[in-house]
């Protein structure tokens, strides 16, 4: 939910939102084949001794940006003269140097396990970061500078497989793949501890979306209705509302799809002020969330200040209150608290107590009750991002997405429907109160929501 200059990976998939897609497909430019001889792939060797060696790097354009690219993400954020010197123009004019340092800078200690295949002018391979394998590819220009970089992690080929990956990310694990009824049940295809709830992040915001969108239908208000951003409502990055002058006018719609698409928190607590608190939790009531641990609900301000302005101070005086007094200390003494005072943090932090909370179940049914709604305008902003999911668009025409996340607590969500008009949804929700995942972790994530996808559609 910010950016990395703030709050690292908080809350929702800012990362994902607005850096995943590049972390997923750093691609800017020419990825066709270029016309050189093929050399076969390489696997690492073994020596006498029996240690692994590391596999050689051929000393070609391709191999040389390689072996730069191996020593540079250790070593981010690099300086622009020496990025305008291994990438072409094109590439940076379409991911500057700043979003391309944060990109870089995700697969820090990456290690080349093996070359799948090489060119001279491009090439693929299998690295680690830690433990998570990611397939690399890379192509160059004339000039020998890296005008295409993609990465991904492999995708699954079996629920087995699945299980196995998801679990390596996160010691508690829930995931759920389900296909989504014409009567708009969700019929599970494979699952994992699907019905426990687990702290959400920014998925949270399905919810705000979802009473935006009931309250418009009964017509209380559109969704060209301005909304005001004043100082008490501007939450912390990520987005960019945040950054715009007291007094600026938005409307509904646009903070909806800047809400989803780039998961911005001041056009959440704008939402979430226009049709307030008490109608979100209704929302999650009837849409069969009870957990007390959701109310009074949070904004995204709220939670920053618990969490990051005077800590543990003002978490423990509200998490020992009952319901009624931390409303008023909500709006007392939370709504009172300088954000600019807040501290970032990296460890994991209050993920069971100052959070929202679902299952994959109760996410899988939100999904549901927003189909339901037959809203056009929430198709517009849920489709907006797809998190580099990167399913074939003839085959899945419809994808939405939203995710969450902070540290130690990784959460994705997928709905898309085939070309053929079957609806499936897939839930992964991982989190660790020791440790933050890291982003090479996602990465594996959206690998294996891909993959569910496939194998949910041929079971």
């Amino acid at each position: 939910m910010t950016t990395r200059s703030k709050p690292a990976r908080f809350l929702a998939a800012a990362t994902l939102a607005a850096a995943m897609t590049v972390t997923t497909t750093l691609t800017a430019g020419v990825t066709a084949a270029h016309g050189s001889a093929a050399v076969p792939a390489q696997a690492a060797t073994t020596s006498a001794a029996g240690a692994v060696a590391a596999p050689a790097i051929p000393d070609t354009p391709a191999g040389r940006q390689l072996g730069w690219v191996l020593g540079a993400v250790s070593r981010a954020p690099l300086p622009e003269a020496e990025l305008r010197a291994h990438f072409a123009a094109g590439f940076l004019a379409n991911i500057p140097p700043a979003q391309l340092n944060q990109a870089l800078a995700t697969f820090k200690g990456m290690k080349l396990e093996r070359l799948t295949s090489a060119q001279d002018r491009q090439l693929a391979a299998r690295v680690l970061v830690g433990r998570t394998p990611i397939d690399l590819a890379l192509t160059v220009d004339g000039g020998g500078l890296i005008d295409g970089l993609r990465f991904g992690a492999p995708e699954v080929r079996s629920w087995s497989e699945a299980d196995r990956r998801l679990r390596a990310i996160a010691p508690r694990t829930g995931f759920l793949a389900a296909e989504l009824t014409a009567g708009g049940r969700c019929r599970p295809v494979h699952a994992i501890a699907a019905g426990k709830r687990r702290p959400l992040g920014s998925m949270i915001k399905l919810y705000v979306l979802g009473t935006v969108a009931q309250q418009i239908k009964s017509g209380r208000f559109g969704w060209d209705t301005e909304l005001t951003i004043t100082p008490e409502l501007k939450s912390l990055p990520g987005g960019e509302l945040h950054g715009r002058p007291d007094g600026s006018k938005v409307t509904v719609l646009e903070a909806a799809k800047l809400m989803i698409s780039i998961s911005d928190n001041t056009a959440t607590d704008l939402l979430i002020h226009k049709v307030g608190r008490e109608a979100v939790e209704r929302t999650l009531r009837s849409w069969g969330v009870r957990d007390r641990r959701n109310e009074p609900l949070l904004t995204t301000r709220d939670l920053f200040v618990l969490k990051g302005v005077k800590y543990p101070r003002h978490a423990r005086k509200y998490l020992a209150m009952s319901d009624a007094k931390q409303r008023s200390y909500l709006e007392k003494v939370v709504a009172g608290q300088d954000l600019s005072a807040f501290e970032l943090y990296t460890a994991p932090r209050e993920l069971d107590t100052v959070e929202w909370f679902a299952s994959p179940k109760d996410i899988c049914r939100a999904y549901a009750e927003l189909v339901k709604l037959g809203d056009e305008h929430i198709g517009q902003a849920m489709s907006i991002n797809d998190a580099g999911l990167g399913l074939d668009k003839k085959a899945w025409p419809t994808v939405w997405f939203k995710g969450g996340s902070e540290p130690g607590l990784s959460d994705l969500s997928f709905l898309a429907r085939t070309a053929g008009g079957k609806t499936y949804v897939v839930v992964a929700m991982g989190a660790d109160g020791k440790a933050p995942i890291s982003e090479a972790s996602t990465l594996d994530q959206v690998a294996v929501a891909r993959g569910a996808f496939t194998l949910a559609n041929g079971s």
